[in-house]
């Protein structure tokens, strides 16, 4: 089959969590509201801030009120209630079939979560814990920053600019950008318009194909789409590895 007119060619996938494999908006979105409640602060203008970031930011920058002391115990309060919690967290409709059919070595999770919260998520929907994960608890520098990105990318053997980022939140893909990956996002949790700086743009999780592509030894992952995007750069196929 020749490649797709709207197709990434990789070595590695590096995925988002939340909205890309993971659908926890209505818990997410849950939690923030009952926390801006209990700070009297816009419910709106917390949850634009947090889609994409990590607690301790969200709240820094929701709460600039509060001290660091403050604002790391606002943030453990919130992981820990979010590491139990399952109401409103599922699948996303196309994930497991989507990660079934990569080499285990060739794919990491990059999440704004903490590592109890993200396996926990991982388990409830049942969905494979990756061997690598860097989660919000092991950088120093959250999304929009690289560093998870850049780190997920070192750990599996790859440049990252070998790889592709799945994403759905802007901050993410300010991440990707800055660690010099292209990205793919779903339109999950984001309009379309609000993801330029992907490569490619796919309405759901389940618009999104990947063919592994074995020569020589080696594999290549073909990142395509089965229907139009609905924004991002678009154009023809693009390689971003020479896989070995």
């Amino acid at each position: 089959m020749p490649p797709s007119p709207a197709s990434l060619a990789c070595s590695a996938l590096l995925f988002d969590l939340d909205g890309v494999l993971v659908d926890s908006t209505a818990c997410i979105e849950r939690t923030w509201r009952e926390w801006a409640a209990r700070h009297a602060l816009d419910a709106d203008a917390v949850l634009r801030l947090a889609h994409g970031r990590r607690a301790l930011e969200t709240v820094r920058r929701a709460a600039p009120h509060l001290d660091d002391t403050e604002v790391a115990a606002e943030a453990a309060a919130l992981a820990a209630h979010e590491a139990r919690e399952t109401t409103g967290v599922l699948e996303v409709p196309g994930a497991a079939a989507l990660l079934r059919g990569l080499p285990p070595e060739r794919w990491a999770v990059v999440t704004s979560g903490v590592r109890a919260v993200a396996e926990h998520r991982l388990r409830h929907v049942g969905l494979p814990i990756p061997p690598i994960m860097v989660c919000a608890d092991e950088v120093a520098h959250g999304k929009p920053h690289p560093e998870g990105y850049l780190a997920a990318a070192a750990r599996l053997g790859f440049a990252a600019a070998e790889c592709v980022v799945v994403e759905d939140a802007p901050a993410g893909l300010a991440a990707a950008r800055a660690a010099g990956v292209q990205a793919l996002a779903v339109a999950t949790t984001h309009a379309p318009a609000d993801l330029a700086d992907a490569r490619l743009v796919a309405p759901t999780l389940r618009a999104v194909a990947v063919r592994v592509e074995r020569s020589g030894g080696g594999a290549v992952l073909r990142v395509e789409l089965r229907e139009a995007t609905a924004g991002g750069a678009g154009g023809a196929e693009t390689s971003v590895s020479a896989a070995p």
